[in-house]
């Protein structure tokens, strides 16, 4: 039979030395000598299957009674010492309620997002509608309809990304080029009088710091009865200034080309250096200042608007398309296109815009200056 009184003085030096215990490690070193696989408390209850029923009746229960009591007083040690320690923990810790919660992660917009919705700003003042219209085009839409022969160098391989797909007419499909469909596809399906801007994301196989193979357009088109060069001048005056918040915008128009237009027009931008950045405003002429191309327009040719299924004895029209991506370098300072495209998070926190800044006439356009 088992000792018994050498059992109990083992629990009792056990308990004696949790209740001297002062952090939870030695609580636990003192729970896996007892309650351990290699414990004595266990070795103890294995000699149960050594015994005799008769003994089995006996030290059964007191064996029981003595680990429960090893045990009980394990979990009440680590419950007082637990509590102390937290106890030490809040008289220690110290939070100040007043203070702003730490400042959540937070995107940007885009400089061309931005640039987007400060054109479509201003144009809605000038009763400028937006339209949008499919990325994936057809040579009618995007060439023929135009007034672009076959033979025009824009419609080379080189040039434009052509898919192997044709249409149900036969025209071969495309990246489209530039947002002029969305013109032939708003005459077509709207008639006239409109006006619209088209910004969107456009194709050409071209890539250096100054082009990419995508980048952003936005067209204007103006289809009246009456419409003339003046008009377009006006436009174009307005519409600058506004984005610029510049007064002293001064552009100078020079004949040009363009299949779509009769007659066509370069728009030029006075512009100054300074700071190492190109600054638009003032007089080109002026001393300091130079001339910088800045967009194409003219008058729509009459072939354009009759492909669209209007009478261009009865309509006429103004269209002039620049690039959203130049706009934004020149207004906000970046100086190479390539890094609108890098997905570079630093770039983004640099140039990036907060989404509650929203351009409004009333408050200036541009979010920053």
């Amino acid at each position: 039979m088992t000792d018994s009184s050498e059992h109990e003085a083992q629990v009792t030096q056990t308990l004696e030395r949790l209740h001297a215990a002062d952090d939870l490690d030695t609580v636990e070193a003192i729970r896996v000598e007892a309650l351990g696989k290699q414990g004595w408390l266990n070795a103890l209850m294995k000699t149960l299957g050594k015994m005799s029923p008769e003994e089995r009746q006996t030290e059964g229960p007191r064996l029981q009674g003595m680990r429960a009591r090893v045990a009980d007083a394990i979990e009440d040690r680590k419950a007082v010492l637990e509590a102390a320690a937290l106890e030490a923990r809040l008289a220690t810790e110290v939070i100040d309620l007043t203070l702003p919660a730490p400042a959540a992660p937070q995107g940007s917009v885009h400089p061309v997002s931005q640039v987007m919705d400060e054109l479509a700003e201003i144009f809605a003042d000038l009763g400028f509608a937006v339209a949008t219209g499919p990325e994936i085009e057809d040579e009618w839409h995007n060439f023929t309809a135009l007034n672009m022969a076959e033979t025009h160098p824009a419609r080379a391989e080189m040039d434009t990304f052509y898919f192997p797909d044709r249409d149900a007419d036969g025209n071969r499909m495309l990246l489209r080029t530039h947002t002029s469909p969305v013109q032939i596809r708003t005459m077509v399906g709207e008639g006239a009088p409109v006006r619209i801007i088209a910004p969107g994301r456009t194709y050409r196989s071209d890539s250096d710091a100054t082009h990419t193979p995508m980048f952003h357009q936005i067209e204007g088109l103006a289809i009246d009865r009456d419409i003339h060069l003046g008009h377009l001048k006006w436009t174009l005056e307005t519409f600058l200034k506004a984005f610029f918040e510049r007064d002293d915008i001064v552009l100078r128009l020079r004949p040009s080309y363009f299949p779509f237009t009769e007659p066509s027009v370069e728009v030029d931008v006075g512009y100054s250096n300074e700071g190492g950045r190109r600054v638009v405003g003032g007089h080109g002429d002026a001393e300091g200042h130079a001339w910088m191309e800045l967009l194409g327009s003219g008058m729509v040719n009459p072939r354009v608007i009759a492909a669209a299924g209007l009478d261009p004895n009865e309509w006429q029209g103004f269209a002039f398309g620049c690039g959203i991506d130049r706009l934004a370098m020149l207004k906000y300072g970046m100086n190479d296109l390539r890094a609108f495209f890098d997905g570079d998070a630093r770039w983004l926190s640099h140039y990036g815009f907060s989404p509650f800044d929203q351009p409004t006439l009333s408050g200036g356009v541009g979010a920053r200056a």
